[in-house]
């Protein structure tokens, strides 16, 4: 699905499973598990929706349901995130490689396909799942892979990957892939009440012992030679095509296998790794050899410890990364990293200046679904510009900063200007605003009146404002239906509030039930049914916005609180609504079952109204009047507001029965409750 680290290891090794694993029976444990590899394997392996953007619901109770299975084996799990991309830009065609393949595969899927392309929001809804089970993670400052050797080594306890890379590490506890990482099959011991998962752990001792003990310094060539996330020369090939690899050295499995085998078999004649390396080199052209064995030699160090000391973050909240701190970066923007308060998409922007916008499954004939939020990354970029005062330790670089996006189904790399937020912030100074300096900067980015928000419940005031700023953009070929879908998607966060909520009336209650069960029932698709191309792109649309308008909420410390993604779009609810409002189906209709859902809803449209184009709410020719109306609704709500803030806040906090959702942690968010 995801294939990561060396070129037809993995298959190779499972395919002797009886050989080179070990039964295990895991629990009471610590284990360092790989998030990236966690997240996409959860996200590909759970049947989960794939083509309509993502239902980050169903991916949250996966990923709640995967921790609760290692909690009742008495499994402590550490999970350690990949930060931005290497400063030395090692993986660049690697991960460009990979961005095609994305491309190809959303296009397949966009077409009633199959495929493999995680949903946009994917990483930030696991973070929010890991913070809520207050599961301990990590987020590197570049690649993890290094670090999560180093901290698994220093515990003594496995890591969880699926990353042939680990098959390589030196590593005491071992490595046990997620293929046969049973954690759904959890098993009792016998006679007791005590859980174990079962799983099998490769063994580097038996691996080495089935190719004539070889050394293990062997393994690190062995992996730059056959090709990994590093190095992939077509020089290489030469060295191949003159190695005739040893009798018995076939394999029933292609090529792919049969060059894992012959290369293990040959290099198992060598006793260290420099003699091997200096007999490769004999088989390349002699003005070659010294770039080759440069390159060789230093993708060969990535197997090597790294000198960052995660357990310290795990244990005291902060680490030292030695790359990171030669940059001479802001400490809270080290430690906003570290945490996963800021994404890798920032790191890139600030050590790089070049950031990959990933493909959703979109219409391909069209413009990246990433052109509309653009206008929001180039305000981030001019917050980031000046942020490295240590440039000296980076290559040259110009003042703009490069994207790297879809272009038709493949990609190109755009420059990028940047837009200097008016008052001249930059990192510098961020922490210094006001909370209502930062309002203002995120709600002007996002063209979006501070007042509209008002009404809105805190968690709900960021997609709100995003939903605004998506509206009016013209590119996006929003109608009406996409906005009511995406206004009734967000009430499931609301309706599970209500439903749990041990004050609630059970006549409210059982309202809010119906509602919800109605809106699941929304996302059943019947078999057959084509994605309307128009339709995905447009909520595709909608989520790089959200992406970003999150990114630059994170950036100023959220002026506004994170909203809950794991309830707030589901890709499968807002295609089926969508479907149900084009056939007969009204809205007034759904929430006439419950009246607190219906009030909600009203204040999220009539906020999101207000930014809409004239043709997307009315008939033709009235949207002169509509202005007009609008005009005058703005003057006397303005009117209205005049020395009144205390009564509306008194009468918002009485009256609003989603008042749950106003802040998510009243002591972070004690400015915002005062402002409203």
């Amino acid at each position: 699905i995801v294939i990561m680290g060396i070129r037809g290891l993995m298959s190779f090794v499972e395919d002797h499973s009886d050989e080179f694993f070990t039964d295990l029976k895991l629990r009471n444990t610590k284990i360092i598990i790989d998030g990236y590899a966690l997240f996409h394997r959860l996200c590909f392996s759970s049947d989960l929706e794939l083509q309509y953007g993502g239902d980050y619901d169903s991916f949250a109770d996966v990923v709640q349901k995967f921790f609760e299975s290692l909690f009742a084996c008495n499994i402590c799990p550490y999970i350690v995130l990949d930060g931005g991309c290497d400063i030395s830009d090692k993986k660049l065609a690697t991960i460009k490689d990979r961005a095609r393949e994305k491309i190809q595969m959303a296009h397949s899927l966009s077409l009633g396909g199959g495929g493999y392309v995680c949903p946009l929001l994917i990483r930030e809804v696991f973070i929010q799942v890991l913070l809520k089970l207050r599961v301990c993670f990590v987020q590197c400052f570049s690649e993890a892979d290094r670090d999560i050797m180093t901290l698994a080594n220093h515990w003594n306890c496995p890591v969880l990957s699926s990353d042939s890379d680990f098959c390589i590490f030196d590593l005491n506890t071992g490595f046990c892939p997620f293929n046969s990482f049973h954690w759904r099959n959890r098993t009792t011991i016998k006679g007791t009440r005590d859980y174990y998962i079962p799983a099998k752990c490769f063994s580097l001792d038996a691996f080495c012992r089935h190719f004539s003990n070889m050394s293990r310094d062997l393994l690190p060539l062995f992996a730059v030679l056959c090709g990994n996330d590093y190095v992939n020369l077509p020089i290489m090939e030469t060295f191949f095509s003159k190695v005739r690899s040893p009798l018995g050295a076939t394999s029933s499995k292609g090529r792919r296998h049969h060059r894992v085998l012959g290369l293990l078999n040959w290099l198992s004649q060598f006793d260290d790794a420099a003699s091997a390396l200096d007999n490769v080199l004999k088989y390349l052209p002699p003005k070659s050899r010294e770039n080759v064995k440069e390159l060789l030699c230093s993708s060969m160090e990535e197997y090597q410890q790294s000198h960052v000391e995660l357990q310290d973050f795990f244990q005291s909240g902060a680490y030292t990364c030695p790359g990171a701190m030669d940059l001479g970066l802001p400490e809270w923007v080290l430690a906003a990293l570290a945490k996963g308060q800021l994404p890798p998409f920032i790191s890139d922007a600030l050590v790089l200046r070049r950031t990959f916008l990933h493909t959703q499954v979109e219409h391909m004939q069209r413009p990246s679904a990433h052109r509309i939020s653009q206008p929001i990354r180039q305000v981030i970029y001019g917050l980031l510009l000046n942020a490295c005062p240590r440039r000296e330790a980076l290559p040259p670089q110009p003042l703009v900063f490069s994207e790297v996006e879809r272009i038709n189904k493949n990609i190109k790399t755009s420059v990028v200007a940047v837009e200097f937020p008016k008052d001249h912030f930059d990192l510098s100074n961020l922490m210094e605003l006001s909370l209502a300096s930062r309002q203002i900067l995120l709600t002007e980015t996002l063209k979006v009146k501070r007042t509209i928000l008002d009404p809105i419940p805190a968690l709900l005031k960021l997609p709100v404002a995003v939903s605004c700023y998506w509206l009016q953009h013209s590119e996006t070929k929003a109608k009406k239906h996409h906005l009511q879908a995406l206004l009734l998607g967000m009430l499931l966060g609301p309706l599970q509030a209500i439903i749990s909520s041990p004050g609630k009336e059970e006549q409210r209650k059982g309202g809010a039930r119906k509602l919800y069960e109605e809106l699941q029932r929304a996302k059943q698709t019947q078999p057959g049914t084509r994605l309307d191309l128009d339709t995905a792109h447009a909520f595709c649309q909608w989520q790089s916005c959200l992406q970003m308008g999150l990114y630059l909420n994170q950036l100023l410390f959220s002026p506004f609180p994170e909203p809950d993604l794991t309830r707030l779009y589901s890709g499968s609810l807002v295609h089926g609504l969508c479907r149900q409002l084009l056939a007969s189906a009204s809205v007034e209709s759904l929430l006439s079952k419950c009246p607190e859902a219906q009030h909600l809803y009203q204040q999220l449209f009539s906020a999101t109204k207000a930014h809409a184009p004239a043709e997307l709410l009315l008939p033709k020719g009235k949207s002169s009047s509509r202005k007009k109306k609008q005009k005058k609704q703005g003057t006397s709500q303005a009117k209205n507001r005049v020395g009144t803030t205390s009564d509306t806040r008194n009468w918002h906090e009485e009256s609003n029965r989603f008042g749950v959702l106003m802040v998510d942690n009243p002591e972070d968010h004690t400015e915002v409750t005062k402002l409203e």
